[in-house]
């Protein structure tokens, strides 16, 4: 009469339970039991079994019973046995000049099959080259901050930042964007998302002014804190900040507009500030690509102009890596302990170690030679960039390339969509202009692709050209 042990789990191994259930025996179950773990993939390949002693020891079985479930297991193919390797779940063989195991066709397909189709080219904007990460740099002021730091860094952390990163920041933002700092006006952050739900709803409130075309992330974060965002037209100059009207703050990008390119005029750079004055205005300035300039002189940051109307963001997402966290809020002195209140009594976002490392990194002077490497490397490769369209596509406008990680591409009317989509046929990875348009904006520029040229490794970055000249608008 046949056995049966339905609902009864029975562990193998350390972490495996298999149900014996089923006719024909406990041996019978016990084979079904493997197969099916084998099949389900809780039993990897390369997975080494229990000897069959220990696992008729755990089972209550004979270990005959157990030793001859190994062996037709090992006839079928679902299991390999070596002497002095013990028993293992094999490998599927595969179709090329290898037989399946026996009981195991259903589980190997008679054709490979086909990788998954996915961009083999990323142009989108907004991350750096991670292969050019100065990993050597970066260990070496790890180390000696590790060495370094006092005892009390490995304590709960200030909500402030280390002060020892504040400080270097403090002289290297005065020294290299005219930020007018102290230590005591920053809180470091875990970058500029992060800083935007510190400052709102709990120290400011909206309405709050953007630009028309700017991260569509950034008005979805300030929507999800219950923030209206009105839009602010653009022009050659930047944000029309004549607009402003009965909003309480502005946000701007404006060393570098993201993502059409180019600074903020001196004169609406003076005018906003002046607004901020006369009706008790706060301009959140994001310092989107600042160090990475090309054929201008360098834009000193607006805070600078008046640093009680201005809160200077920066971070290290696209100058060293986004896997860093790391950025900063520069405030107005109102605003400094309001902030930390919203921050928490401790430091919960931003690794003490890491901000050891990065303000030994920017004291050491490894940060200025770490900018000054990548400006020249990301500045040939926008050059490249400009080249390839000039020979492939001499109808392709390109624009914003003084400054930045990435170019706008303006198209010919009515081809933004069908070029994205070209783009993805061959491969690539981008975005089209009307990706960042508020939604309530009722100023539109030209059709145009975001063309990011710093994610691309070296060897990558002429295939990832080539692919895109294939997907542009013929002229």
């Amino acid at each position: 009469m046949a056995e049966s042990w339905v609902n009864s789990a029975e562990r193998i191994g350390a972490d495996l339970y298999v149900e014996l259930s089923g006719p024909g025996g406990r041996r019978a179950a016990l084979i079904r039991a493997l197969r099916d773990a084998v099949r389900g993939g809780r039993l990897a390949p390369g997975t080494r079994l229990p000897p069959y002693r220990s696992l008729a020891a755990d089972l209550g079985m004979a270990r005959n019973t157990v030793a001859d479930a190994y062996a037709e297991l090992v006839a079928e193919g679902w299991l390999t046995a070596r002497q002095g390797s013990g028993t293992r779940v094999a490998t599927p063989l595969d179709q090329w000049g290898n037989s399946a195991p026996r009981g195991a066709a259903a589980r190997v397909p008679k054709k490979a099959p086909a990788p998954p189709r996915g961009p083999r080219h990323d142009l989108r904007q907004g991350t750096p080259d991670a292969s050019s990460f100065p990993r050597s740099a970066w260990l070496a002021s790890y180390r000696r901050a590790l060495q370094q730091a006092p005892t009390e860094a490995f304590g709960p952390g200030d909500p402030a930042g280390r002060r020892e990163l504040r400080e270097a920041l403090a002289e290297y933002l005065t020294r290299t964007r005219g930020v007018r700092a102290d230590p005591e006006r920053i809180v470091i952050c875990s970058g500029f998302a992060h800083a935007l739900r510190l400052l709102f709803p709990r120290v400011l409130r909206g309405p709050l002014a953007v630009e028309s075309y700017c991260l569509g992330f950034h008005r979805e974060l300030l929507a999800a804190a219950s923030v209206r965002t009105v839009p602010l037209a653009l022009d050659e100059d930047g944000a029309q900040v004549g607009e402003l009207d009965r909003e309480r703050a502005v946000l701007l990008t404006p060393a570098h507009q993201f993502p059409t390119g180019g600074p903020l005029h001196p004169a609406r750079r003076a005018a906003v500030v002046d607004w901020a004055r006369a009706r008790g205005g706060l301009v959140l300035e994001d310092d989107y690509d600042g160090e990475f300039r090309y054929d201008r002189r360098p834009v000193g940051a607006l805070q600078g102009l008046d640093p009680e109307r201005v809160v200077h963001i920066g971070s290290v997402s696209k100058s060293l890596s986004p896997a860093l966290r790391l950025g900063w809020m520069v405030l107005p002195q109102r605003y400094v302990d309001a902030v930390l209140a919203a921050k928490g009594e401790r430091e919960a976002w931003a690794s003490t170690l890491d901000q050891l490392t990065l303000a030994d990194f920017v004291a050491s002077g490894s940060y200025d030679r770490h900018v000054r490497r990548m400006r020249q490397r990301y500045r040939t490769r926008r050059d490249l960039l400009v080249a390839a369209l000039a020979e492939r596509a001499p109808h392709i406008e390109v624009t914003g390339i003084a400054a930045g990680l990435h170019a706008v591409l303006r198209l010919p009317p009515g081809t933004e969509r069908s070029a994205v989509k070209a783009a993805t046929w061959q491969g690539v990875a981008l975005d089209g202009l009307a990706e960042f348009r508020h939604p309530r904006a009722t100023m539109s520029v030209p059709d145009g692709l975001v063309v990011g040229y710093a994610t691309p490794s070296e060897h990558a970055y002429g295939a990832a050209l080539e692919a895109l000249c294939e997907a542009l608008p013929p002229g």
